[in-house]
């Protein structure tokens, strides 16, 4: 089972939902970088569970624990940076009812296809969104290292249902532009509690989550997610772009169904006199004149912001009967969960894109840097 991305920075995540500890392994940081651990506890806080009541009730600390990597005087030293993340409050019994009756939409199902029964099941194992902690442990360090670059990165909680959240003004050029994406920014590091730009659309999505966990249901939602300061020139084209590293991450997420880059989808309804970012020189400096295309062209950054946008489902624990089946006799069954599970995902996997995104970025940078320029004025 290969549970490792990257490719000059490398980042192996291990453990199960249920199992003693999870945590990660990170190779390839530069030396001599001090991370903020204390920054980094208040990062994975706000994706840890059990802190309000539209999330589940499982309560972990999700303190990280640094094994190895940093000096005595708490900087990167160049060996593989090991951090570990202890399950304290695991209730394995909660999962008697689906080790042999696989969850609809869940992959309890595909797992037993191909390990017969030797899959870890109870809190999903290593499917788990509980092992999105060691991918937080380990994109909180690389968005301290970032910001130390001037690279900026946030996400909100963009949709859970039918509600929006106003979009991060990230498609247009300017300084006007800048600066109101930078208010958002802002915005969102005021310490809210639930990660939108408006608190209007917070209320909104909450009775939404509210009404589906009454209703013993769950409720889907996307994300979007904005990095600003990023120099044009990083990634490579093809199979080695900033798309496709962020989407190889990504889609590790589990309850990901869709990622869109700038406009995303729109594209397909456009024509390309509308679709296409005009250039100019600004500042001296060719650059975009607004940008549909998301901060990347070819798989490469413009200097524009680079935006994207995660789409989860409905968590697919819920508490109505389903109709499932008994994979030891092959009969049809029906599946009533019990056990402590989120009725929207979206809002903690808020912190994850900011992950993601950190850590994919950060990644292509040091694999695929811009390279200096020959050009003799």
């Amino acid at each position: 089972m290969a549970s490792t991305f990257g490719t000059a920075l490398r980042v192996t995540v291990f453990g199960q939902s249920h199992s003693a500890a999870i945590g990660c392994v990170v190779e390839g940081l530069p030396a001599g970088f001090a991370p903020d651990l204390d920054e980094l506890r208040a990062f994975m806080a706000r994706r840890a569970p059990g802190q309000a009541n539209w999330t589940t009730p499982r309560k972990e600390a999700d303190e990280p624990h640094v094994l190895s990597g940093l000096n005595q005087r708490g900087e990167t030293c160049g060996a593989p940076l090991a951090i570990v993340i202890e399950n304290t409050n695991t209730r394995s019994g909660d999962y008697d009812d689906v080790l042999h009756t696989p969850r609809p939409s869940h992959a309890d199902f595909s797992a037993h296809a191909k390990w017969h029964g030797y899959e870890d099941v109870p809190g999903g194992g290593h499917f788990s969104g509980r092992l999105t902690a060691p991918i937080c442990a380990a994109g909180g360090i690389a968005l301290q290292l970032l910001a130390s670059r001037g690279v900026r990165i946030a996400a909100h909680l963009a949709q859970v249902g039918d509600v929006h959240d106003v979009p991060f003004d990230a498609l247009r050029m300017g300084p006007e532009a800048q600066r109101h994406l930078l208010s958002q920014i802002e915005a969102l590091a005021d310490g809210r509690a639930f990660p939108t730009i408006e608190a209007t659309a917070a209320l909104a999505m909450i009775a939404q989550i509210d009404e589906a966990r009454a209703a013993q249901d769950s409720i889907g939602g996307a994300i979007e997610c904005v990095a600003v300061g990023l120099p044009a020139g990083i990634g490579e084209p093809m199979f080695d772009g900033i798309e496709s590293a962020i989407a190889r991450i990504a889609f590790g997420i589990p309850a990901v169904k869709a990622l869109e880059f700038g406009v995303g989808a729109d594209v397909a309804s456009r024509r390309g006199s509308r679709n296409n970012d005009p250039f100019g020189i600004v500042d001296g400096t060719p650059a975009p004149l607004k940008n549909d295309a998301g901060g990347n062209l070819g798989g490469i950054t413009t200097g524009a912001p680079v935006l994207f946008r995660l789409a989860l489902k409905p968590t697919p624990s819920i508490g109505r009967a389903q109709a499932s089946v008994n994979l030891d006799n092959r009969s049809d069954t029906t599946l009533e969960l019990r056990g402590r599970h989120d009725p929207c995902i979206a809002p903690r996997a808020v912190p994850v894109a900011e992950a993601v995104m950190a850590l994919a970025v950060l990644d292509s940078w040091l694999a695929f840097p811009p390279q200096p320029s020959t050009r003799k004025d």
